[in-house]
């Protein structure tokens, strides 16, 4: 029968653009808090898994730089890559490992310095991950440009405004505001967000997540060994997978995304809850709104609202703290940042200290359940990782 797995130690970096630091001292930030969190030291450490996307950063191993610098050279190491959903995926691989009982301790951290490239060439790197010779050479589509046709998808079927799109990202500043560790820690209304430029129609600067530096790191252990490190662990209580075509033309539909949805399937079918009372079942999710139109779509996928009744969720504020679910009290990627392969370890980072009741006021989720969810896509829907954190040990 496989190990439980629990999450003993979080760390995790400002985000923003940190040209005051290399990458790997933008991972000993993230690393060196979480191991001191776990009260653990290099020696205790029987693996580690980093995430880094990275095309556009200096360090082309950067996994074996960060643990020289860390002084962790020696532990077997390996680097995942999943698009956006990088995070998630080495937190799976290292989970998996400890449930198999090849390792007790596992480090994981992602880091990214995306500004170490000019913006246009990032972006240009961001837009290559779907099908290159097909969608990028042919067609000239953007990251902005990919979840365009979402958003207009949705809206001519469903009937939501830009507004209520800028609703979800004056929602993810407010909680950035009361957040150190965001890229924009700042609040803004829906008539900034309105205003500003368009991306790629009807995405708007401020629908949009920006280029971030950070980090993130967490120590996962298993059952025996953490119960001697912590006496809060929080546990990995079931993770889904899944991918869709690289092709978007392929795609049947454009208003969910299809790989997130079998994601979901699988977690709550290992976890035992019911897609329909979903909304009941978590203090809080962190979600994957690298644009506001993700976020909306995340919802439904996620069963907090019907197909098509998503952006009302918004509307309503139905996703602040005392409405029907808190939604991305960290910020989100939209205000709290997106380097690309730490947003998912920063998920974990914040559900983990929302769960334990420590994080700032302002942002602090009423904990009543002791559970949570993160949803982390990667591309337009080409990977997704969808992880349920419990601080009550799972059946």
């Amino acid at each position: 029968m496989p190990r439980r797995v629990a999450i003993v130690g979080t760390g995790h970096s400002k985000f923003g653009v940190r040209s005051d630091a290399s990458i790997p001292e933008l991972a000993w930030e993230a690393i060196s808090e979480a191991m001191k969190e776990a009260g653990i030291e290099g020696r205790d450490i029987d693996l580690v898994v980093m995430g880094n996307v990275g095309g556009w950063s200096s360090e082309p191993l950067p996994a074996i730089v960060s643990l020289e610098y860390a002084g962790l050279e020696g532990k077997p190491v390996y680097r995942v890559e999943a698009a956006c959903a990088t995070g998630s995926a080495a937190i799976k691989a290292a989970r998996d490992a400890i449930a198999s009982g090849d390792a007790d301790i596992a480090l994981v951290f992602g880091v990214e310095k995306m500004n170490e490239s000019p913006t246009p060439t990032v972006v240009e790197f961001i837009g290559r991950a779907g099908n290159y010779f097909w969608e990028f050479e042919n067609f000239g589509l953007t990251f902005p440009g990919y979840y365009a046709l979402y958003a207009t998808a949705y809206m001519s079927k469903y009937g939501a405004t830009e507004e209520d799109m800028c609703m979800v990202s004056v929602k993810n500043h407010y909680y950035a505001s009361h957040n150190p560790k965001a890229q924009f820690p700042r609040k803004i209304d829906v008539e900034s967000c309105m205003g500003s430029r368009y991306v790629a129609w009807p995405l708007k600067l401020l629908d949009s997540s920006p280029i971030t530096d950070g980090a993130a790191a967490v120590v996962l252990a298993s059952e025996d060994v953490a119960s001697k490190l912590t006496d809060s662990p929080v546990w990995i209580e079931a993770i889904g997978a899944a991918s869709d075509t690289s092709n978007l033309s392929k795609r049947a539909q454009f208003t969910s995304l299809r790989a997130a949805r079998l994601a979901v399937e699988q977690a709550y079918k290992r976890a035992g809850i019911e897609r329909e009372r979903a909304a009941s079942e978590f203090d809080l999710a962190e979600v994957h709104d690298c644009f506001t139109i993700a976020e909306i779509m995340a919802y439904e996928d996620l069963g907090f609202a019907r197909p098509g009744e998503g952006y009302m969720l918004a509307r309503e504020e139905q996703t602040y703290i005392g409405g029907l679910i808190p939604v991305n009290l960290s910020g989100g990627l939209k205000a709290k940042g997106h380097p690309l392969a730490a947003t998912g370890v920063s998920m974990a980072v914040d559900i983990v200290r929302q769960l334990h009741g420590r994080v700032e006021k302002g942002r602090q989720a009423p904990i009543k359940r002791g559970r949570a969810i993160a949803h982390n896509i990667g591309g337009t829907g080409h990977y997704a990782y969808v992880t349920i954190y419990s601080s009550s040990k799972p059946r």
